[in-house]
């Protein structure tokens, strides 16, 4: 249903001089204007086109509430937005009615008044903007008078049957949603190595992230340094496949780009381990590479790894 006034009917109707002008138009849609029954819901939209400048006032807009004995505006909304050269207010209102109709008949919802304001160094400019009564139609939910029963059950309806419901399709669906579960929760524990693919072969350096990343928790790193380097001495040597020293190391990385970014680290690891087991001890080793730094690049070397 649309109800359209156009700016120059408002403007005889209900503005007078130059302040007609000032509201181009005032439109009224609602989803039908038949078919409403005792308790229902009643939404319609007003369009309201005003010249640009002027914004709306609120505190003018109708209070959500009891309007008539039988008729309650449950809830207003008003969004404003640029229409083309001029600026448009949309009202979304919902009704309730409460009428109880005996007969078909066409109920008549009250309309509004809407004030606008523009303001200037000049002072303010107030329009009003009228949106009209609007009416829908209403349906009785029985007869007025229906056939006389002896007995007063008979005017109730029995309870619809219903049959039961299959739930072999639904079975269905979640068995098959499980199992796809299931495999991609297969896939992601065999690319992170977890359990029951941790002892996985080709993955030297996840398990040497592990490993580190154990003997990192531990309290005392002085005890657990030798043992840290050692667990990524051997990842390298399975990955070099051989026994891999620091003075192979660029061979290393040309052999094997994947880990060609941790070229730098690793120098800093061969360094430490020469400290350590060659030199002063594990104090110098550790000034060099600390178990946490140790941790963070092993595992980075377990990601590139996985990536390659």
């Amino acid at each position: 249903m649309r109800i359209r006034f156009l700016a120059p009917l408002l403007a005889g109707l209900l503005l007078s001089g130059p302040a007609g002008a000032q509201v181009r138009s005032v439109e009224i849609r609602t989803p039908r204007p038949f078919g409403y029954f005792l308790g229902d819901l009643v939404r319609a939209e007003v369009d309201l086109v005003v010249e640009p400048g002027f914004r709306l006032q609120a505190t003018s807009l109708p209070q959500p509430g009891a309007l008539t004995y039988w008729l309650d505006l449950r809830d207003l909304d008003a969004t404003a937005s640029v229409y083309g050269d001029a600026r448009r207010v949309r009202l979304a209102l919902t009704y309730q009615t409460f009428y109880a109709a005996l007969d078909a008949r066409a109920l008549e919802i009250p309309g509004f008044t809407v004030t606008f304001v523009s303001e200037s160094d000049h002072g303010a400019t107030t329009v009003k903007a009228e949106v009209p009564a609007w009416s829908f139609n209403v349906s009785p939910l029985r007869e007025v008078q229906p056939p006389a029963r002896d007995d007063p059950r008979d005017y109730m309806r029995p309870d619809g049957q219903v049959g039961p419901g299959d739930p072999r399709p639904l079975l269905l669906g979640a068995a098959g949603s499980a199992s796809l579960a299931l495999l991609a929760l297969a896939g992601l524990a065999r690319d992170r190595s977890w359990w029951p693919f941790r002892a996985r072969r080709g993955r030297p350096f996840g398990r040497a992230a592990r490993r580190i990343r154990v003997l990192a928790r531990r309290p005392d790193p002085m005890l657990h340094h030798r043992d840290a380097l050692l667990a990524l001495h051997d990842a390298l040597d399975t990955v070099a496949g051989r026994r891999l020293f620091a003075d192979d190391r660029g061979d290393f990385l040309k052999t094997h780009p994947a880990y060609a970014a941790e070229g730098p680290d690793l120098a800093r690891f061969f360094e430490a381990s020469r400290r350590t087991f060659f030199g002063p001890g594990p104090e110098d080793g550790l000034a060099v590479l600390d178990l946490p730094a140790l941790a963070a690049l092993a595992r980075r070397l377990a990601h590139a790894e996985r990536a390659a």
